[in-house]
């Protein structure tokens, strides 16, 4: 989610989300080179991927919508302990010299997205799985241990 809220798109957004670690780049659909953006150029639909992070009692689940990609070209990886990070990149199509492109759509380049993970995700435990375009990546949440109370009897 970005610091930014999006008062234009149809999705709910939290802006005081403290495990989100996206940084908002007011440059990045602009067309410098300049841009803090480490994808100016890109099609920035393709590059703020969507995620959607549900927590379950069991676990903390990731969804994330890849259209057209294949799960070799998709990373997962755990960082400083308690970051996961999903990163991938689209390549750009091969053209054609003799081809006309009325329109360009569809999006390629690279795209990151980080969440910090609570204290009691089980880091050592995470799965992904990739189907129909869509990556999930499930981060098992450990048991809280419940403090044994025991009654003291009053004199």
């Amino acid at each position: 989610m970005s610091l930014i809220p999006s008062f234009f798109s149809g999705r709910r957004s939290n802006v005081f989300d403290p495990f989100s670690l996206d940084v908002w780049d007011p440059f990045k659909d602009f067309p410098f080179p300049s841009s803090l953006s480490t994808t100016a150029g890109d099609n920035s639909a393709f590059v703020s991927t969507r995620v959607d992070w549900r927590e379950t009692p069991e676990a903390h689940v990731f969804k994330a919508d890849l259209p057209g990609l294949k799960k070799d070209e998709v990373k997962v990886e755990i960082e400083d302990d308690r970051v996961l990070q999903i990163s991938g990149e689209r390549n750009v199509e091969k053209e054609d010299k003799n081809d006309t492109w009325h329109r360009v759509e569809r999006s390629s380049g690279r795209f990151m997205r980080r969440f910090r993970l609570p204290e009691n995700a089980k880091m050592d435990q995470v799965k992904a799985s990739m189907e129909n375009g869509v990556l999930t990546v499930t981060v098992p949440k450990a048991e809280v241990k419940k403090a044994d109370v025991k009654a003291i009897q009053i004199s």
